[in-house]
């Protein structure tokens, strides 16, 4: 039986390209010459670290981010950003934490928009993935259209299609 996988993943090697030309960027930028802001990727606990001096520089720096994330294929919605720390002095700290897999609510609502759809296909969700299989693959590609085209704040990929 024909099937495929809808998963939520960021490429770690993509981003970090991402991460490193925005740094680049902003340290070449005349605002930020003489700042001590820092931009670091936790490649383990795929959490951006930012440290900067003030609110301005910090809206600037994830701007830059989501510029160079969409300028390499890459969503920012996968991008939790938490709330500011203030840090020692006059730093500003944010961790800035990249969502990998699908969550437990949203592939709920997933999965029910396509039992609502009607086509005869079953969903299973398998940890953070969920995998649909039909007996045609024509249902299989109305199913990646109809989940393509709703907003689950989430960046989702198709892959395994078999």
């Amino acid at each position: 039986m024909p099937s495929f996988d809808i998963v939520s993943k960021t490429d770690v090697q993509t981003l970090d390209n991402a991460i490193n030309v925005a740094k680049r960027e902003i340290l070449n930028r005349y605002d930020f010459h003489g700042s001590k802001s820092t931009i670091e990727l936790d490649k383990k606990t795929m959490t951006i670290s930012i440290l900067t001096e003030d609110d301005m520089r910090l809206e600037s720096i994830i701007d830059a981010i989501r510029s160079r994330m969409i300028k390499q294929k890459l969503s920012p919605q996968c991008l939790d950003e938490g709330k500011e720390i203030i840090g020692s002095g006059n730093m500003v700290k944010k961790d800035i934490l990249v969502k990998q897999g699908i969550d437990k609510e949203t592939a709920k609502k997933i999965n029910k928009d396509i039992k609502d759809s009607k086509l005869k296909v079953q969903p299973q969700i398998m940890d953070d993935q969920i995998r649909v299989t039909a007996k045609k693959i024509d249902d299989l590609q109305a199913i990646i259209a109809l989940v393509s085209h709703n907003n689950y704040e989430l960046p989702l990929q198709f892959v395994n299609f078999k």
